[in-house]
C-alpha cells in the first residue's frame, strides 16, 4: 500500500452502503471509497458515476484483483459472508466485515483461517464499541458504581417489513431474522459492557422460522460466566423503531435508550438505592459522533500502523457461537 489513506472497495453495494459506509468512507481522514461492487455491472457503473467512485465491478472477484484497492469493506447477505471475505484474503486485502460475521460458527472459523493465512487484518463491524455511551457504561460497570451486576438487557426493535433489504427474511440468505440483524448488536454490547462471556442460552422465536422464512421476534435468555442473568428482546415488525439498554447492579441501575446511534447526544441515566428505597438519580448527556466514521478510521489507523482492533474476528466468533446456540435451542439446523 503506498497511499497515505487506505483505499477501499465495498462489495454489495446497496442501500445500506450508500446511505452510511459510503459517507463514512469519504468522511474518514484516513480512508478513501475507490471501489464498488453490485451484481449487476451496469448498476455499479452507473452508482458509481453518481457518487464519483473511480471503480465498479460486477463481481466480488474482480473488484479485490484491482491492484488500487487496499481493503474492503464486506456489506453483501449474510450467506455471502465467508465466500467474499475468502476470496478478499486470498487476494491480499484487508476485510471489514458487516455483522453478523457468518451463518454460522464453523463459516466463521474458516473466515478468520483464511486472513491468518494471507496475513490480512480482519474486524467484524460493530461500530457500537466505539459508542463514548456505551464506553461509560462498560467504565461505571467496571469501577463498581451499581455495585455486582445482577441482570443485563438490550432490546432492539423496529419495523423492517418496508425495507429494501427483503432479503433479510429469507432464511437462506439471512440465516436468522432479527437475531441476527440486530439482537447481534444487543448481544455484542452487552458481552462488551459486561467484560464477560455467555455460557447458556435459551430463546424464544416467533413465528418459528422455517426452511425458508426467518422469525419475526425473539425474546433471549442468557447466562454469563460471572452469574449475570441476560436478556435480549429484538424483532421486526416493532412499531417504531427503539434501542434500550438497562444494567442492574445490587446498588444501583444504569439505563439509556437509543444506544445503538451515533452522531447524537444520548443520556445514561443511573438510578442508586440503598435499602430498597431510592438513594439518588443522576444523568449524563454523552456526545456521541458518527459511529461508521469511527469504526473505519479505527480499521484503517490499525491497517497503516499495527495495534489490536476493538473487534476482531475472534470476537465475531464468540459472538456467533452464542447465534447458533439460539437456532439449536429451538432445534433448527444451522446452514
Amino acid at each position: 500500500m503506498t497511499s497515505k489513506k487506505v483505499r477501499y472497495g465495498i462489495i454489495g453495494f446497496g442501500g445500506f452502503a450508500e446511505r452510511a459506509l459510503g459517507p463514512a468512507l469519504q468522511s474518514a481522514a484516513n480512508s478513501e471509497l475507490v471501489a464498488i461492487h453490485k451484481r449487476s455491472l451496469a448498476d455499479a457503473r452507473q452508482k458509481a458515476r453518481e457518487l464519483s467512485v473511480p471503480l465498479a465491478f460486477g463481481t466480488a472477484r474482480d473488484l479485490v484483483a484491482h491492484p488500487d484497492v487496499d481493503a474492503v469493506f464486506v456489506a453483501s447477505a449474510n450467506a455471502d459472508h465467508c465466500e467474499h471475505t475468502i476470496i478478499a484474503a486470498q487476494a491480499g486485502k484487508h476485510v471489514l466485515l458487516e455483522k453478523p460475521m457468518a451463518m454460522s460458527q464453523r463459516e466463521a472459523e474458516h473466515m478468520i483461517e483464511a486472513c491468518a493465512s494471507a496475513r490480512v487484518r480482519l474486524m467484524v463491524a460493530h461500530m457500537i464499541r466505539f459508542s463514548p455511551l456505551v464506553q461509560r457504561v462498560g467504565q461505571r460497570i467496571a469501577s463498581g458504581a451499581i455495585g455486582r451486576v445482577i441482570a443485563a438487557r438490550a432490546d432492539f426493535a423496529f419495523d423492517a417489513t418496508t425495507s429494501p433489504r427483503s432479503w433479510i427474511f429469507d432464511r437462506a440468505l439471512a440465516g436468522s431474522g432479527p437475531v441476527f440483524d440486530v439482537g447481534v448488536h444487543c448481544l455484542d454490547t452487552l458481552r462488551y459492557v459486561l467484560d464477560d462471556e455467555v455460557v447458556t442460552v435459551s430463546a424464544e422465536l416467533s413465528p418459528l422460522p422455517s426452511t425458508t422464512r426467518t422469525e419475526e421476534t425473539a425474546q433471549i435468555a442468557l447466562a454469563f460466566s460471572k452469574g449475570t442473568i441476560g436478556s435480549i428482546f429484538c424483532s421486526f415488525v416493532a412499531p417504531i423503531r427503539r434501542s434500550f439498554i438497562r444494567i442492574t447492579g445490587t446498588d444501583g441501575i444504569l439505563s439509556a435508550e437509543d444506544f445503538t446511534l451515533g452522531s447524537r447526544t444520548l443520556e445514561l441515566t443511573i438510578h442508586q438505592g440503598k435499602a430498597g428505597v431510592l438513594a439518588g438519580q443522576s444523568t449524563e448527556r454523552l456526545e456521541v459522533p458518527n459511529l461508521y466514521v469511527q469504526e473505519i478510521t479505527h480499521f484503517s489507523e490499525c491497517i497503516m500502523n499495527g495495534g489490536e482492533h476493538v473487534s476482531p474476528g475472534e470476537n465475531g466468533l464468540q459472538n456467533q457461537k452464542v447465534l447458533d446456540a439460539v437456532l439449536q435451542s429451538r432445534g433448527l439446523n444451522l446452514h
